[in-house]
C-alpha cells in the first residue's frame, strides 16, 4: 500500500555502513526520477552517483545533519554508503526546484521499497562539493540524497503546542512531530 511505503520513507540519519549499495541499485533509483513529470518537460537536472567509500568519505563532512539534535550527525559506522547529488545543468536554463522535490521523493520511495532509506540534504558546502566531485562549472548542486540501510527507528508523533522540532529519546528512537490532519485542512 502506498500509505505504508510513505510511512516507511522517513529521513533516516543512521545507517549500517557494512551494508553496501551498488552503483546499479542507485542507477535504478535515478531511473525512477527520469520518468517523473517535470515543468515543461525541460529536464534541467542531472544526477551524480557516489558509491565508493573514498568518495562517500569526501562528501560526508561537506553535509550538515539533524540541526535540531545535538550531535545529530551519523557517527563512524552509521554513515551513508551512497549519495545521489542532484545538480542543475545551467546550460539548459534555470530549473524548477519543485521538480527536484518530486524526483527526490520518488527516488526515496523507491529506496524504501527496496528496504533502504535516505535523507534529503539541502544544507551542504556547494563549492567544496563541486570540487570534491570534479563537477563541470555548468553543474550546480541543489540537493544531496544520502542512502543506506537504516539502523534507526523513526516514528511520527502528534505535534504538541506547535513544537516542530524532531528529537531522539533515550533509546535513540527518532521522533518527528506532525500537525494533525484537521489542522492542515482549511
Amino acid at each position: 500500500m502506498l500509505h505504508d511505503l510513505v510511512l516507511k520513507n522517513r529521513s533516516y540519519r543512521r545507517f549500517d555502513e557494512s551494508f553496501p549499495i551498488s552503483y546499479e541499485a542507485v542507477r535504478e533509483l535515478i531511473a525512477l526520477a527520469r520518468i517523473c513529470p517535470c515543468a515543461a518537460n525541460r529536464q534541467f537536472f542531472k544526477f551524480r552517483i557516489s558509491t565508493s567509500r573514498d568518495e562517500c568519505e569526501k562528501i560526508f563532512p561537506l553535509t550538515s545533519w539533524a540541526g535540531y539534535i545535538k550531535d545529530g550527525a551519523p557517527k563512524p559506522g552509521e554513515r551513508p554508503v551512497a549519495y545521489i547529488t542532484i545538480v542543475s545543468d545551467t546550460s539548459l536554463g534555470n530549473g524548477n526546484i519543485i521538480d527536484v522535490g518530486i524526483m527526490a521523493q520518488t527516488m526515496l520511495l523507491g529506496a524504501a521499497e527496496a528496504g533502504l532509506g535516505g535523507c534529503m540534504i539541502a544544507s551542504f558546502k556547494r563549492e567544496e562539493l563541486k570540487a570534491a566531485l570534479s563537477l563541470d562549472d555548468r553543474f550546480e548542486p541543489v540537493l544531496v540524497i544520502a542512502l543506506g540501510k537504516p539502523i534507526e527507528t523513526v516514528v511520527i508523533d502528534d505535534m504538541v503546542n506547535g513544537d516542530i522540532k524532531y528529537w531522539r529519546d533515550e533509546n535513540k528512537i527518532h521522533h518527528v512531530p506532525k500537525r494533525s490532519l484537521d489542522e492542515l485542512i482549511l
